[in-house]
């Protein structure tokens, strides 16, 4: 393992909460730092060979992510996954996703559809290589230049983390989509997203949104339903002879 205080590894002045904030961003989303895990300043400032410094700020950033809960007493978790509120989860999604794209095909300029256009192909080669995280992030850019596109700041600003909120999901089926014969994660959804934009359809761009959320949260679900009849499966004896 390389040694993060040799000079060679060393981040450059100013880069050390960049590099903390990247590398716990990439194992929460992955979940290989699970929901409720302790972050401890002092053990990570140890880890990355830097002070307690900038290791704080880069756990302030990811509470302003929603990723990270900072708590009174200056300790702080990786936030938990709130899977009761799913539902309301994907409800406010919903409303932000489909209004992003409605201002996107009312607004669009040519910029932003080749904007859009290299996301949702970064989305798919990633996909192709079955790498969940390069996907998960492939997917917020798309959504993030329909979003900006669409010329509304606050909008965009929201709906960024509530993307950010959901990308544990994301992962969290990944493989079980991989594995179901009744779905793809490489579709048309977000080409037909685009060309909606590009023909300044707005109808069709709110309703091609409003599938787009609606798959998420029946895929999601079916991940849930997968995972507890396989969580619950049991070995049964042998009946006798």
């Amino acid at each position: 393992m390389t040694n993060p205080r040799s000079p060679a590894t060393r981040p450059r002045k100013g880069g050390g909460a960049r590099l903390v904030h990247d590398a716990l961003k990439a194992e929460i989303l992955t979940l290989a730092l699970p929901p409720g895990a302790t972050l401890d300043e002092t053990a990570l400032a140890e880890r990355f060979g830097l002070s307690r410094s900038p290791v704080r700020e880069a756990l302030v950033r990811l509470s302003s992510e929603g990723l990270v809960m900072m708590l009174s007493n200056r300790s702080s978790l990786v936030a938990p996954l709130d899977l009761a509120n799913f539902p309301r989860y994907t409800e406010g999604l919903d409303v932000l996703q489909r209004v992003t794209a409605r201002l996107a095909a009312r607004n669009r300029k040519p910029a932003d559809l080749d904007a859009m256009r290299a996301a949702a192909a970064a989305f798919d080669a990633a996909a192709l290589r079955e790498e969940d995280l390069a996907m998960s992030a492939g997917n917020r850019d798309f959504h993030m230049a329909v979003a900006a596109a669409g010329g509304n700041p606050w909008l965009t600003r929201a709906y960024g983390q509530m993307l950010d909120e959901g990308r544990r999901m994301l992962h969290m089926h990944f493989a079980y989509l991989r594995a179901s014969a009744e779905d793809r994660l490489l579709d048309r959804e977000h080409w037909d997203m685009i060309d909606a934009v590009a023909a300044q359809d707005v109808a069709a761009a709110d309703r091609l949104a409003h599938a787009h959320t609606r798959q998420f949260h029946d895929r999601f679900m079916r991940f849930l339903q997968a995972r507890y009849e396989q969580d619950c499966a049991f070995d049964m004896p042998p009946a006798a002879v």
